[in-house]
């Protein structure tokens, strides 16, 4: 039987999703630009889509962006945010622990000549309000900061931020990644006083290939493509009507945030309880992480053997961020952690769909693969 628990990766689709997709690509097939009948009907159902993805952040539907997924979303905010802003000033504030798609924007961003500031976390993984303080100054066009980290789960303090900016007088716009808390926590950007925040279909049990960025009304970043009017030009091109819609009836069957996360705490627990059981294995996360994420480190066994192992029982999990392709985690480096739980670490994470018998498979194969792997050396 699988077990699947690499749900930070992607999500398996819902029915909804799946349905609505189909529909959409038998039924309602014409291009949304055009300016006929069935033209109007995909305009229509993209515009549905878009009203529950603004619905769910609190947003007005003008305000969304649809992208072929977070991580344009990231690039398009990062680059769109500083090259209208550069000539107020040239600093960039974000993290050494932010998703590898900000991070790299920002590190392209430095080497053309911004004052790039990455703030390290601190022994438990988070960014301190004071550390945001000190980097954010007059010259800062750009906060960029992650909403819950991929990796481990850290809540980084993003309702402070704006707060920090305005405070500091600084010319920033503040841009929030929050693909990993979507449609697991409530997100509104307007309450953490974001100008650009990120989101994604496929972490919520909708299609790849779509995600979206809010873009607060008023607020200007130049666009990375050119060459439509669809999108207020900000994202040109024909709109992937199937996809847009999948993400909006993944959106739309998130389901109650409360009881969702009633029941990843009790797993969370039960999980943290039942692998530290096993010898070799520590925790990585904090306490206070977010629960739908657990970064764990198997001492003694590299991750890839112990993801081969596990994968030959039908069991996924994964070893960090799927972006990095097995690279060795920039977050857990930057965390301090020393090279032994580094090399070992390996990232499960939940979804609505888990159940505690995924955990005690998986641990019943961890303590095996530890038990094997590390008297095989």
């Amino acid at each position: 039987m699988e077990i699947y628990l690499d749900n930070s990766a992607t999500t398996k689709p819902c029915k909804e999703a799946i349905d609505k997709m189909m529909f959409v690509l038998e039924n309602v097939y014409g291009n949304p630009s055009s300016l006929h009948k069935v033209g109007f009907e995909a305009e229509k159902e993209i515009t549905y889509a878009r009203k529950t993805i603004a619905k769910l952040l609190g947003a007005d539907t003008d305000e969304i962006i649809f992208t072929s997924g977070g991580t344009e979303a990231n690039n398009t905010a990062v680059f769109g945010a500083a090259l209208a802003r550069q000539k107020t000033g040239s600093r960039i504030v974000t993290t050494a622990v932010e998703h590898s798609s900000v991070y790299e924007s920002c590190q392209e961003l430095s080497r053309r000549g911004f004052d790039v500031v990455f703030l390290e976390p601190q022994s438990g993984g988070n960014i301190s309000e004071e550390q945001l303080s000190e980097a954010i100054d007059g010259n800062t066009v750009l906060v960029s900061v992650m909403m819950v980290n991929n990796e481990t789960g850290v809540k980084l303090p993003v309702d402070k931020i704006a707060k920090i900016i305005k405070k500091n007088n600084a010319p920033a716009l503040f841009h929030c990644d929050a693909v990993q808390a979507f449609g697991k926590i409530p997100v509104r950007p307007s309450k953490i006083g974001a100008d650009l925040l990120t989101v994604s279909s496929h972490k919520i049990h909708g299609p790849k290939g779509v995600g979206a960025l809010y873009i607060k009304k008023g607020t200007y970043i130049k666009p990375l493509l050119y060459g439509g009017e669809q999108q207020r030009k900000i994202r040109p091109g024909t709109e992937a009507v199937p996809l847009i819609c999948g993400f909006g009836a993944a959106a739309e069957n998130i389901g109650s945030m409360s009881e969702n996360m009633e029941k990843i705490k009790e797993l969370h627990n039960y999980a943290v309880e039942t692998l530290t059981g096993i010898d070799g294995v520590e925790i990585n996360s904090p306490g206070d992480c977010l629960p739908y994420i657990l970064n764990i480190s198997a001492v003694g066994v590299r991750s890839e053997t112990m993801l081969h192992f596990l994968e030959s029982r039908e069991i996924y999990i994964s070893s960090g961020s799927a972006c990095a392709k097995g690279k060795k985690s920039h977050v857990l480096t930057s965390m301090g952690l020393d090279a032994a739980r580094i090399d070992s670490a390996l990232r499960i994470s939940f979804s609505k769909n888990s159940q505690k018998s995924d955990i005690d498979i998986l641990a019943q194969y961890l303590r095996e693969g530890m038990d094997t792997l590390v008297h095989s050396k």
